[in-house]
Formats: structure tokens, sequence, C-alpha cells
């Protein structure tokens, strides 16, 4: 399977709310760039403590997502191009319900692993203006996902996604998020303890499976 890549987004950290800064507010770049094993040259994240990492690279949404979007919002600026979810890559044919942890990529010529869904925070609200908009993430499960970096290599909008290899495909995007974000773990304990031990599994989220299981 093969995407297109619509857009590869970078973003420098600066103010967002008072004294809080941010760098959500990505902008499509021109030309190739490096992917190294932190991310996309020329992106940052503001908050290291629960941005960025290996384990959370590279950020994917699916533009699939924003027609709903714009329905659900009644138009919105931010959703007339790339970007408006502080993704780093967008494309359109893959979304959560299809994509697994796990899985590997060819992303230009770097090779990139899914890691986790991405865990909205009230950032996105506020970029927004709708508060409500990280709790509609979480009942829709429209989350995107975010890469940990297996091989460097180089990537530009006009390159290509290829899946190379899907392990678990018993474990998409959505299903895992629905099970460690929206709550559905609760009712599902093997189900927690597979992902509590799923080496593909950012740490993060593994630890989170094995405090659901208490």
């Amino acid at each position: 399977m093969s995407y297109a890549i619509d857009a590869v987004l970078t973003g420098k950290a600066r103010a967002f709310r008072g004294d809080e800064a941010s760098a959500i507010a990505k902008a499509p770049v021109e030309g190739a760039l490096r992917v190294g094993f932190l991310g996309i040259d020329g992106d940052e994240q503001a908050d290291l403590t629960v941005h960025g990492g290996v384990d959370k690279a590279i950020h994917h949404y699916p533009r699939d997502h924003y027609d709903w979007w714009a329905d659900a919002l009644g138009g919105h600026d931010l959703l007339s191009a790339p970007g408006a979810f502080g993704e780093n890559i967008s494309t359109e044919g893959l979304v959560e319900s299809e994509a697994c942890v796990g899985d590997r990529y060819r992303l230009g010529s770097a090779l990139v692993e899914i890691s986790q869904g991405r865990q909205p925070c009230w950032k996105l609200g506020h970029r927004f203006g709708v508060a409500t908009v990280p709790a509609t993430v979480v009942t829709t499960r429209r989350s995107g996902w975010y890469y940990r970096v297996v091989e460097e290599g180089a990537v530009a909008a006009g390159d290509t996604l290829d899946l190379v290899d899907r392990p678990l495909p018993d474990w998409s995007v959505e299903r895992v998020f629905h099970l460690l974000i929206g709550g559905a773990g609760k009712r599902e304990p093997a189900a927690l303890r597979d992902l509590a031990a799923m080496g593909a599994l950012a740490t993060t989220w593994r630890a989170r499976a094995g405090k659901l299981l208490g």
C-alpha cells in the first residue's frame, strides 16, 4: 500500500497561551528534509516532558478527517490547508481503523514505525478556539498517530509513504486508542495485558495499559 505525501510540516516553539509555548502551529516545507531519530529537521516541541522523543518523533494526521471536522465545527480557517492538528505528515487514504501499531513504512527514504495514537490535550482546543475539540477526538477516535524512526533518511512533499510490514494487524491505532484513551480497556483486561507486553507500543502507553490493569 502506498500513499502520496501531501505535505511535510514543521514548526518552532512560540508563545501560545499566556507564558506557555507550543510548536503546534506547523507550516508546509518545500524540498527534502532530513528525518532523524528525534524527528524532522527544523521541527520543535515546546514541552519535551509530553511531546517529542524517540516514540513520538513524527506526528501523522489524516487529511481524510478534515471535511468531517469542517462539518462538526461549522467550518474553520485552519482546515483549509494541512497542519490544523499540528501534524508533520499529511496524507489521504490511511486512517486509524487501518493503520496498526507496529506498522513499518518507508517515509521518503526513512523507515518509520507506528508507536502510538496521538492523545489530545488542551492545546488542540485552544488552537481551534473550541474547548471540546480534544474530547471529540477521544469520542470519535480521529486521533492521528506517532512514528518512531527506525532508519534515518529524508522526506519531501510528493514522496510516498509505503507500507513495508504489518506484524500486528489486529491492533489498529483506532482499537488501541479506544482501549487506552477512550475507556474501553476497563472491559477488556486480556487486551490490556497484551498491550502492556507489546514491544512495538510506546513505553508510556505500555505503562498506561499496566496501570489500567491495576
